[in-house]
């Protein structure tokens, strides 16, 4: 290979020649140095912007731009105090410091800030601090003074608005204080205001712009699997897809229903919407409660994964016990005999409810999207993944979210039936 100089030289498809073929310790060379490896999108833009919104699909490196930027802006600047938001604090902390394109990974030797994770704030050698804050704790920004902030995946931010409406209003220090805004599109209310806003720059890719630190056989998979739909669109593509026509949720109806706390509940049940196979489709697990207020509360999305009966079945007691579920409702369409007796293996205290689907998941949706529509159902907190499902259940029948199956959504629907419909949703004293 070349050497580091001579590389610098090399115009773009110059050094895409030479990174073909390097040995995998020359890769990891280049891709430390920042300079040599990143990409034109990944550049912050020029001239006198105050916020970069980098909105592309999965896998792009957003997360490397934005973790990028910051630590410029720290080292060449002892004096700096910087913000970092995620969705939550474990995200923000897995994702945006320890995780692979995070804060630490990307550090050279000699310059790698010291992580205090009791404090939630990293410190350069050269006195330049960053504090991690959560967007589902937005009082948490209200106060505080940055000359910068890095926000990552914004899009999945619960009380997204609020959060960003706080932190703008710290960002006050120095000449020129700037956010990036790093994320994967969703037709949320936050992303909407940003790009209606003038002064803010908006950079957007596809996942397959950076193919080069992708394994080939996922892009593959990805685009066979994907390619041409909504989703594809949206997630690899980094397109803004907006809202399905006749949508039984709308993001706006679900941020009209978010809260940040709920009262005290006189009943819990959870549902399960098991998978038909292993590896396949998720098992739904929602967590939903009655509060003293007569109102819903969706209180958990649990769902899991890839795992054999047993294993779903345990994530489902566990989530029972952890709030003292009343019922716990399961749909039985798929091996019913199965459904209960691994649940009860898991844990025979559980109370068990079979129930049986005789319409399709969009006609069983319609009853509890009037709940929502009539202010009758709250979401404590933000629940992205459950969210995009209930988004793309479809009057009429059709499915247009994430994924083959609403699973998560299908299970919430259970709940809240079981909760707020007929008999069933009679309110009961909990279980002690």
């Amino acid at each position: 290979m070349t050497d580091l100089a001579q590389f610098h030289a090399l115009g773009p498809r110059g050094r895409a020649y030479v990174y073909e073929r390097a040995s995998a310790a020359e890769a990891a060379l280049l891709q430390r140095d920042w300079s040599l490896d990143r990409r034109i999108a990944q550049q912050p833009p020029e001239g006198d912007w105050r916020v970069w919104l980098l909105m592309a699909g999965r896998g792009f490196g957003k997360t490397r731009a934005g973790a990028e930027w910051v630590r410029g802006l720290a080292e060449s600047d002892g004096a700096l105090r910087i913000a970092l938001i995620g969705a939550g604090l474990a995200e923000a902390r897995a994702v945006m410091v320890e995780g692979p394109s995070g804060l630490l990974a990307i550090a050279p030797r000699g310059a790698r800030p010291d992580w205090e994770p009791s404090l939630r704030r990293l410190r350069w050698p050269n006195g330049a601090v960053a504090h991690l804050y959560s967007a589902a704790e937005p009082e948490s920004l209200r106060g505080p003074e940055h000359h910068a902030a890095w926000g990552d995946e914004v899009a999945k931010w619960p009380h997204g608005l609020a959060a960003w409406d706080n932190l703008m209003l710290g960002l006050r220090c120095g000449d020129r204080p700037r956010a990036v805004a790093t994320t994967t599109p969703r037709p949320v209310p936050l992303l909407r205001a940003l790009l209606a806003q003038g002064d803010v720059i908006v950079t957007r890719g596809a996942t397959e712009e950076n193919a080069r630190h992708l394994p080939r056989a996922w892009l593959v998979a990805m685009r066979d699997s994907y390619g041409g739909t909504r989703l594809g669109r949206q997630e690899l593509d980094g397109e803004l897809i907006e809202e399905a026509e006749d949508a039984l949720w709308t993001r706006d109806l679900l941020e009209r229903c978010r809260v940040r706390r709920a009262p005290a509940f006189r009943r819990v049940v959870v549902a399960v919407d098991p998978p038909a196979g292993i590896g396949g489709d998720a098992c739904g697990i929602v967590a939903v409660a009655l509060g003293a207020d007569g109102l819903g509360y969706v209180i958990e999305d649990a769902s899991v994964a890839g795992l054999a009966p047993a294993g779903w079945a345990r994530a489902v007691a566990r989530t029972a016990d952890a709030h003292g579920a009343d019922r716990v409702v399961a749909e039985a369409n798929n091996g019913g005999a199965m459904v209960e007796s691994v649940l009860r293996a898991a844990d025979h205290r559980l109370p068990v409810r079979l129930v049986h689907a005789s319409r399709g998941k969009a006609a069983r949706a319609e009853p509890i999207a009037a709940l929502y529509e009539a202010g009758k159902v709250r979401h404590v907190g933000g629940f992205p993944a459950l969210e995009d499902e209930l988004c793309g259940l479809i009057a009429g029948g059709d499915y247009e979210g994430p994924g083959r199956s609403p699973d998560r959504a299908d299970a919430l629907v259970w709940a809240l039936s079981e909760l707020m419909l007929g008999r069933a949703g009679a309110p009961a004293l909990r279980r002690l």
